[in-house]
C-alpha cells in the first residue's frame, strides 16, 4: 500500500479541527476546552463522547473508540484510509495526492528545499549573535524585541559579502539553492548574490513550522527597499501563505479571534507582549486563500492596519474585496490605528490591556464599508446619495450566502433612509437655498414631525406615494417615463388604480385640470393622504425637470428592487413548504435580474 508523505496528513489535520469533523455526524456542545455529544458507535442517553480540538482526537468513554479525524471517517463511513484522505484534503481545500512520479519527484524537491532553508536560517541565526554584528542586535533590541522573542522567531543577519553560499554548493546542486530564491546569479560577474544581503531576515514559515521563505530588513540608510520578501518559488505562494500562523493556530481552543496586522515587527511587538493570536500578511493584499485558511481556524479575524491614508486605503480595498465570502460562521472585523500609528507603536505606547482595550471597539465589515463611503459623500446632494447607495447595493449582490445577503440590504437600506432630513436634524438632505436661518430649521423639523405621522406606512407605499405625487404635478416628467411606470405593478391597489387613471388621461393629452376633474372622492382622500405623507415635494422644491426626471428613474429602480426582494422573501418562503418547478425556477429569475441590477 502507497504511504502518503507525513507532511500531507499533517497538513490536513491542521487546517481541520476535530469538532469540525465530527459536527457533521454528531451534535456537539462546548464543554470547557472540549465538546461532548451522545456517541456515534453506541446508543446511548446521556453523552459519552467528548472532542479536544487542541488535542486533534476523539474519545467515546461507552464505547472506548478513539482516534483523530481519518479514524472518524473511516469508522462511521465506513471508508478506507485513502478515500477518507482524499475526502479531507478536498474539505482542507488541498490538491488530491496522486502517487505518479512527478509527486514523489516533488517531495523529494521539498525535503531539500526545507532542508536548505534551515541551514540558512540556523547559519544566519548565529551571526545575529557575532560581535562583528553589533548594529542589527542594538538596531532589534532598540525595537523592544528581547532575546527571548528574537530567538522564538528564530530571527537571523545576513552580513554584507558573506561566503555562505559556497558552503551550501557543497551540499546541494546549483539548481537546488537556485530554486529556492535565495541567491540570485549577477549579470556580469556570473557570481550568486545573496538576496538578502544587510538585511535583518524574518522567517516565513508553513503552517507546519517549516521555514519556506523569508522577510528581509535593510537597517543602514539605503536607496534599496526597506523591505523584501522571498520570491514566489515552487513551494512559496505570498497569496497563499500567513505569517505566523504556525504559531497563532495553537491559540484556536482560546479564542476564535486572531489579529492580522500588515508587518513583521507588528507581529513580534504584539506577541511579546503576551498576544499570541496574531498573524501577518506579508506585505500582500490579503487574498481569498488567504482568508479562507484563515477562518479553517479562527472564525472572527481582526484586520488592524496603519493609521495613515495608505493603511485605511488597504483595509478598504481588502474590506470590498472579502465581504462577498462573510456568512454567518465567518466573519470579518476592523479596527484601524489612530492616525500615524502602527500596531507596533500603539502597543508600546499603551501595553498589552490597552491594545486589548482598543479591539473591543472594532467593527463589523459591513458597518466598517458603511462609514468609508459615508465620510466621502456630501450628504446633502441627492445626486452623491443615490451613487451611493447604488455602491451599497452593488456590494450586497456580491454576498454569496443568499440569506445573510438579503438582511445586510435590509440593514443597509434602513441605514440610508436615516440619512434624509425626515430622520435627521444635522443637515439638509438638500441645499435649500431659499431657507435661511430659523427658516431652514422649521423645514426640518417639518420633515421631522411628518415621518413620526407616516411611519406606520412601509418603504414601498411610501415610494409609491413619492411616484404618484410626481406623476400629479410633474405631467412632463411624468411622460417621459410612461412605458416604465406602466410596467411597474405598485402593491397597495388604490396607488395602482390611481396610477393608471393618470397614466391613461397623460395618453389621452389631458391636462392637469381635466384629470383633477376626474378624480373622485375616494381617490381626493388618497391624495390627501399622499400630500401629507411624502417628503417629497420638499426634496422637489427648486428642482429643474432634469433633476425630478432623475430622481424618478431612481424611485422606478428602487421599488422594482423592493418588490423583486418582497417576491423573493414570499416565493423561498413557499419553497420551503412545497418545492415547486415553476416557483424555484421564478426565484432563479428574480434573483438574477438583482445581481444584474
Amino acid at each position: 500500500m502507497m504511504k502518503y508523505p507525513k507532511e500531507y496528513l499533517e497538513e490536513i489535520k491542521l487546517r481541520l479541527k476535530v469538532s469540525k469533523v465530527v459536527g457533521k455526524t454528531v451534535q456537539l456542545k462546548r464543554r470547557g476546552k472540549e465538546f461532548v455529544g451522545l456517541s456515534p458507535f453506541k446508543n446511548e442517553k446521556s453523552p459519552s463522547f467528548t472532542v479536544n480540538d487542541e488535542k486533534e482526537f476523539y474519545h467515546c468513554f461507552s464505547s472506548g473508540e478513539h482516534g483523530n479525524i481519518f479514524d472518524f471517517l473511516m469508522k462511521t463511513k465506513s471508508i478506507g484510509f485513502g478515500e477518507a484522505v482524499k475526502t479531507l484534503a478536498a474539505e482542507a481545500g488541498m490538491q488530491p495526492y496522486r502517487f505518479s512520479n512527478f509527486d514523489k519527484k516533488k517531495d523529494l524537491r521539498f525535503q531539500t528545499y526545507k532542508n536548505i532553508h534551515k541551514d540558512y536560517l540556523d547559519h544566519f541565526h548565529h551571526e545575529l549573535y557575532n560581535s562583528d554584528n553589533k548594529i542589527p542586535l542594538d538596531y532589534l533590541k532598540d525595537r523592544k524585541l528581547d532575546d527571548n522573542i528574537i530567538k522564538e522567531f528564530n530571527l537571523g543577519f545576513v552580513p554584507w559579502k558573506n561566503n555562505f553560499y559556497e558552503i551550501l554548493s557543497k551540499k546541494y546542486s546549483e539548481e537546488e539553492i537556485t530554486l529556492t530564491g535565495l541567491y540570485y546569479k549577477h549579470d556580469k560577474t556570473g557570481k550568486f548574490i545573496d538576496r538578502f544581503n544587510s538585511r535583518i531576515i524574518f522567517p516565513v514559515n508553513n503552517i507546519s513550522g517549516d521555514t519556506i521563505a523569508f522577510g528581509g530588513r535593510i537597517i543602514k540608510e539605503s536607496k534599496l527597499a526597506k523591505y523584501i520578501n522571498s520570491p514566489e518559488t515552487e513551494f512559496y505562494k505570498k497569496g497563499s501563505m500567513i505569517f505566523n500562523l504556525d504559531k497563532a493556530k495553537d491559540c484556536r481552543s482560546a479564542t476564535d479571534e486572531v489579529i492580522i496586522v500588515e508587518g513583521y515587527m507588528d507581529v513580534l511587538s504584539i506577541f511579546g507582549s503576551g498576544i499570541k493570536n496574531v498573524i501577518a500578511n506579508s506585505g500582500t493584499a490579503i487574498t481569498e486563500k488567504q482568508i479562507s485558511l484563515i477562518w479553517k481556524f479562527f472564525s472572527n479575524p481582526i484586520i488592524c492596519l496603519d493609521g495613515d491614508q495608505s493603511g485605511q486605503n488597504a483595509a478598504f480595498r481588502i474590506a470590498e474585496k472579502l465581504f462577498g465570502l462573510i456568512n454567518e460562521q465567518s466573519k470579518i472585523y476592523f479596527s484601524i490605528m489612530p492616525q500615524g500609528q502602527d500596531p507596533d507603536d500603539y502597543i508600546k505606547k499603551n501595553g498589552k490591556s490597552g491594545f486589548l482595550l482598543f479591539l473591543k471597539e472594532k467593527e463589523a465589515i459591513q458597518s466598517f464599508i458603511w462609514n468609508h463611503h459615508l465620510k466621502k459623500i456630501n450628504k446633502t446632494n441627492p445626486f452623491e446619495i443615490s451613487k451611493f447607495e447604488k455602491d451599497m447595493k452593488k456590494l450586497c449582490y456580491s454576498i454569496k450566502d443568499e440569506i445573510l445577503k438579503k438582511y445586510i440590504l435590509e440593514d443597509f437600506l434602513d441605514r440610508i433612509k436615516k440619512l434624509t432630513p425626515i430622520q435627521s436634524t444635522k443637515g439638509k438632505y438638500f441645499d435649500f437655498q431659499k431657507y435661511k436661518n430659523q427658516k431652514n430649521i422649521n423645514v426640518l423639523n417639518e420633515t421631522k414631525n411628518l415621518h413620526l405621522k407616516n411611519s406606520h406606512f412601509s418603504k414601498i407605499q411610501i415610494k409609491e406615494f413619492s411616484i404618484l405625487f410626481i406623476m400629479l404635478n410633474y405631467f412632463e416628467v411624468t411622460s417621459k417615463k410612461i412605458e416604465d411606470i406602466s410596467a411597474i405593478k405598485f402593491l397597495s391597489g388604490n396607488n395602482e388604480n390611481l396610477k393608471q387613471m393618470i397614466i391613461s388621461l397623460i395618453l389621452e393629452g389631458k391636462d392637469k385640470t381635466i384629470i383633477q376633474s376626474k378624480i373622485n372622492d375616494a381617490q381626493k382622500k388618497l391624495i390627501e393622504e399622499i400630500q401629507e405623507n411624502t417628503s417629497i415635494k420638499i426634496i422637489l422644491e427648486e428642482k429643474n425637470d432634469e433633476e425630478i426626471l432623475e430622481l424618478l428613474n431612481e424611485l422606478l429602480i428602487e421599488i422594482q428592487e423592493l418588490n423583486n426582494l418582497k417576491k423573493i422573501e414570499s416565493l423561498e418562503k413557499e419553497l420551503i413548504n412545497n418545492l415547486d418547478e415553476s416557483s424555484y425556477s421564478e426565484l432563479i429569475k428574480l434573483k438574477s435580474q438583482l445581481n444584474r441590477d
